[in-house]
């Protein structure tokens, strides 16, 4: 007699096992490239395909770039799967790339048959310890055995992948086991425990320094992008401006009042006397405006510092007055209740108030002046931002104009603004962007290339078309990888080297691969253009022209003078 409410085996192949696994957890789409240790992977995917869509893709390394613009464009997890050896070392770019940006991505890759495990017998795609090689830039990562273990590994993936601080995981199957059939227990989903709640010694500590500030200022990460209402309600009670570098941009409406850019945080930053950060290793003060601070500083300035993340180690980074170890969200809801209880009543006098909010009006008002001369970039900024909705997606590639929009494109909405992090990795934004609008495919992408950066992934043309992915991609084409070329202008003689590119026809090449092209020379030009590729439902591909060494740097507004 069976037990009631109880799964029974089930006989399945390693591959199927991982694929209800995957199912199990929410995971209702798969970016990969299947191969030979991948078969029983990739049947049990056509198989299920009522309950899971596979995108192809035409290089590896786009695989892990489209998952990880899945996940970085919704929060929740992007999964992609290809073969070991040289094809998971192929999506390494797109792994260091989540792990500097804190964001959720499964790599599900394949491994030699079991009797050829550490024999270094020269096996297809052996590679020596993979697990060990990927571990620098992965949170986690593990092994199944067997089809039975599969439900279990696959739920311990989820939780180590979104658990305190996410980040990616990879978990492998030999050859041999993932064709072979085995009796398979059906688990649900990964449960996880809650995060512990903060600490109140801890909230009554930053609490007091919060209520002492006089003129404080909110740094967000990729940490706060779930915790939109708690900042801004916070925010709003002791009006305080609130910045982003990148990551955590759009938590707060850069329209709003006290919604500010990164270049506008600048300029406030000299009367600032308290510190918020909130999910963030606080790049902007500690890396850009004052130089590289020493692990264990304090801010300078005499600056005071809360800090708000999950992860207790980041506060070993910069030392806080106040530390709070708790999520973002529970962490900013317990502080704005306990300002509020400190303040009591009364609060501060509506006059100092409105001065506070009329100051940043100001500086945000004027800041525009400042990089206007930063040219074309910021006018063709405008013209995007005038016609891309509030909730369309952007993904600037690293470019002159994507460098620009750090500081001179204003975002208005969570997890619109999606960016390569830290690593800086040239050629993730348009194989990022077909994953973002595989994943919100009734919002509008746009990625901002340049010549350089797309040529990385230009054979994903060929994937858009395919799966009808109906991105918008703006190729800028100075015929140069430009930032190298100015800083061998500028700091090396002028000896140019290797930074000068010759081109395809972009436009032919676009028709090639049935992608309407269009070209322009200006910021007028693309405006009707750009206006009509956005309501398309197919891919499109629109050259900018731009002269070489034609772009004015940006890099005053990005790494600014120092201040203390």
């Amino acid at each position: 007699m069976k037990a009631k409410g109880k799964a029974q085996p089930v006989a399945m192949t390693g591959g199927m096992a991982i694929v209800e696994a995957l199912i199990a957890n929410g995971v209702d789409t798969v970016y990969g490239l299947p191969g030979a240790q991948l078969y029983p992977l990739f049947d049990a995917l056509q198989q299920r395909s009522d309950a899971i869509k596979t995108y192809g893709a035409r290089h590896e390394q786009a695989c892990g770039y489209m998952a990880f613009g899945h996940a970085r464009s919704t929060g929740r997890p992007g999964a992609y799967a290809v073969v070991p050896g040289p094809g998971v070392l192929n999506t390494t770019a797109a792994l260091c790339t989540a792990y500097g940006t804190c964001t959720p991505v499964l790599c599900v890759t394949g491994q030699v048959p079991s009797q050829f495990l550490g024999r270094s017998r020269g096996h297809l795609h052996e590679l020596s310890d993979q697990l060990g090689a990927l571990k620098p830039f992965t949170k986690w990562g593990a092994r199944i055995e067997r089809a039975a273990d599969a439900p279990a590994i696959v739920n311990e993936a989820f939780r180590q992948m979104l658990s305190g601080r996410p980040g990616p995981v990879v978990i492998e199957m030999p050859w041999d086991t993932m064709a072979q059939s085995g009796m398979v227990v059906s688990m649900p989903g990964a449960d996880f425990p809650p995060a512990p709640p903060p600490s109140p010694t801890e909230i009554e500590a930053a609490a007091r320094l919060v209520v002492e500030a006089r003129r404080p200022i909110i740094m967000l990460g990729t940490g706060a992008q779930h915790a939109g209402d708690a900042v801004l309600k916070l925010a709003e009670e002791i009006d305080a401006p609130v910045a982003a570098f990148r990551g955590g941009r759009g938590v707060v409406s850069e329209r709003h009042d006290l919604g500010v850019s990164s270049y506008v945080a600048y300029k406030l930053w000299p009367e600032m006397d308290l510190v918020i950060a909130i999910g963030t290793r606080l790049e902007m003060p500690t890396m850009r405006w004052t130089g590289m601070m020493k692990m264990h500083d304090r801010l300078p300035g005499g600056r005071k510092l809360v800090r708000i993340d999950i992860d207790p180690a980041e506060m070993r980074h910069v030392l806080a007055d106040a530390p709070v170890v708790a999520d973002a969200e529970a962490g900013t809801d317990a502080l704005l209740k306990a300002v509020k209880r400190m303040r009591g009543k009364g609060g501060p006098k509506p006059a100092e108030r409105k001065a506070a909010r009329t100051h940043i009006a100001q500086v945000k008002k004027a800041t525009p002046a400042d990089y206007a001369g930063v040219k074309p970039q910021v006018a063709y900024l405008e013209v995007i931002r005038d016609l891309l909705p509030d909730d369309g997606l952007f993904v600037p590639e690293l470019s002159q104009v994507g460098f620009a929009s750090y500081f001179a494109w204003d975002v208005r909405k969570p997890r619109t603004y999606v960016s390569e992090g830290y690593q800086g990795t040239l050629g993730f934004g348009f194989p990022t962007a077909l994953g973002a609008k595989a994943a919100n495919p009734d919002k509008p992408v746009v990625a901002v290339t340049g010549d350089g950066g797309f040529m990385f992934a230009v054979q994903e043309l060929a994937t858009a078309v395919q799966y009808g992915i109906a991105v918008v991609v703006l190729l800028f084409n100075n015929a140069s990888y430009g930032n190298v070329m100015r800083d061998q202008k500028m700091g090396f003689g002028n000896r140019i080297i290797g930074s000068a590119l010759q081109n395809p026809d972009f436009m032919a090449l676009a028709q090639s691969f049935g992608v309407a092209g269009h070209r322009v020379a200006s910021p007028e030009a693309l405006r009707p253009v750009l206006a009509k590729a956005l309501k398309s439902k197919a891919p499109v591909l629109i050259e900018v022209e731009v002269p070489q060494g034609s772009e004015a740097s940006p890099w005053a507004f990005i790494h600014p003078k120092p201040v203390v």
